[in-house]
């Protein structure tokens, strides 16, 4: 999500309008208009009000990060059948080269059997398809990693 994008959201939260925005920061409607448009940023005193207006912290109303915005706009503009023919343990292995290489150690068809009664059972309990109990088993692992280590649960 871009700057202009995060800022509108809190406005819209917030449940303010442009023009009530705009008359607390003494500035003009237009400005604010550019600035949830990307068109121009507020500088660092009128984002510090922004987030006090908002009710969010100056952490939260900066924080977004350029990488996930780029990830979501490719994710968007590929298909299916273009991520079916991606081999995405290559792909990522070149990031973390353990993907390559677990399967000489790891008893995979053990931990196989164990992930595919989870998967079962998210369809049977909740009438998930195969593709969404697996969607579903992937996030409880990531919440899980994050809870465990610490990080902060997006």
């Amino acid at each position: 999500m871009n700057f202009g994008k995060k800022i509108l959201d809190a406005r819209k939260k917030a449940n303010l309008s442009q023009e009530e925005i705009a008359e607390k920061l003494n500035i003009t409607r237009q400005t604010v208009s550019k600035w949830e448009s990307n068109e121009t940023v507020p500088n660092i005193n009128q984002v510090k009000l922004l987030a006090k207006i908002y009710k969010i912290s100056l952490e939260e109303l900066l924080n977004y990060n350029k990488i996930d915005e780029e990830i979501e706009s490719i994710i968007k503009k590929t298909n299916t059948k273009t991520q079916d023919k991606i081999n995405w343990t290559k792909v990522w292995s070149k990031k973390y080269p353990i993907l390559e290489t677990y399967q000489n150690k790891v008893n995979i068809k053990k931990y196989e059997n164990y992930l595919n009664n989870i998967l079962t059972e998210l369809q049977t309990k909740y009438n998930y398809n195969r593709l969404d109990a697996m969607l579903v088993l992937k996030d409880i692992l990531a919440h899980s990693w994050n809870k465990n280590n610490g990080e902060k649960n997006d």
